[in-house]
């Protein structure tokens, strides 16, 4: 039995909690035998409290410790597990294996999602990103990986820092975009409920059509006479300088501006 301890409370570590034990619940051999949390009670609600511990110094001999924190703090956690030459891994998309203390062997765990709270999701769909330093660790994280995801990858530093960055464009920014979208809406009384099948529509797009040739729009046409329309309606500067260099940076198809 391969037995593995999450360290963290937050999103991600609670997703990876609840996948790990409907994992479990289906007869695989991989165990979640304890969970780290400064505060208990934040994820008392997920398994027995005698499975919970806020203390360091009582974390069990496992195979596997994946520290589910912060970006910021993984450093800092990682330097604070009093034992040596056991397999330690992050979860973030964006921090450097070598960010993890040496005292043991590293590794990332790096599942490419956004997350929320109390909002289910289907971990067998989900992209794990896998890194070790060593073949046998990886071999070790491709197994518990493969417990809880039918889509796992072998990425580097390198390709994981792009991954992140992308995924910022395509989620974040994307997102960012919704609200401005609602904003210019709430401004004109119009419900935001109207644009809700044109966004499932073009995300749905993109899973069989590559970017590129989903585009479409003025900037795509150059329909410079609803360009311009566009630009002097738009009443909020900030609204107004995305638009303008999101459709030059349409016009140019990825070229420098």
């Amino acid at each position: 039995m391969t037995k593995v301890i999450i360290i963290g409370s937050g999103n991600v570590a609670q997703h990876l909690i609840v996948a790990f034990q409907n994992s479990q619940n289906s007869g695989t051999e991989i165990e979640l035998i304890q969970v780290f949390s400064r505060q208990k009670e934040s994820v008392s609600h997920l398994l027995d409290l005698d499975k919970i511990t806020d203390d360091f110094d009582t974390l069990l001999e496992a195979d596997l410790y994946i520290i589910a924190v912060s970006d910021d703090a993984i450093a800092d956690v990682s330097s604070q597990l009093p034992f040596k030459n056991r397999l330690v891994v992050h979860t973030s998309g964006s921090i450097p294996l070598d960010s993890l203390n040496e005292n043991n062997r590293k590794g990332v765990f790096y599942p490419l999602q956004t997350f929320t709270k109390n909002k289910d999701v289907d971990f067998r769909i989900i992209p794990i990103c896998l890194e070790s330093e060593n073949a046998t660790d990886f071999q070790l994280l491709d197994k518990v990986a493969k417990t809880i995801s039918d889509k796992v990858f072998a990425i580097n530093s390198e390709q994981r820092k792009a991954l992140h960055v992308a995924a910022v464009f395509v989620n974040n920014f994307v997102n960012h975009l919704y609200q401005i979208g609602q904003e210019i809406c709430q401004e004109h009384q119009v419900p935001f409920e109207i644009l809700k099948p044109l966004i499932s529509e073009t995300a749905q797009k993109v899973m069989i059509l590559s970017p590129e040739d989903a585009q479409t729009g003025p900037a795509e046409r150059n329909d410079t006479n609803t360009i311009e329309a566009h630009e002097a309606f738009l009443s909020n500067e900030n609204h107004a300088t995305i638009y303008k260099t999101l459709t030059q940076s349409i016009q140019h198809n990825g070229k420098k501006l």
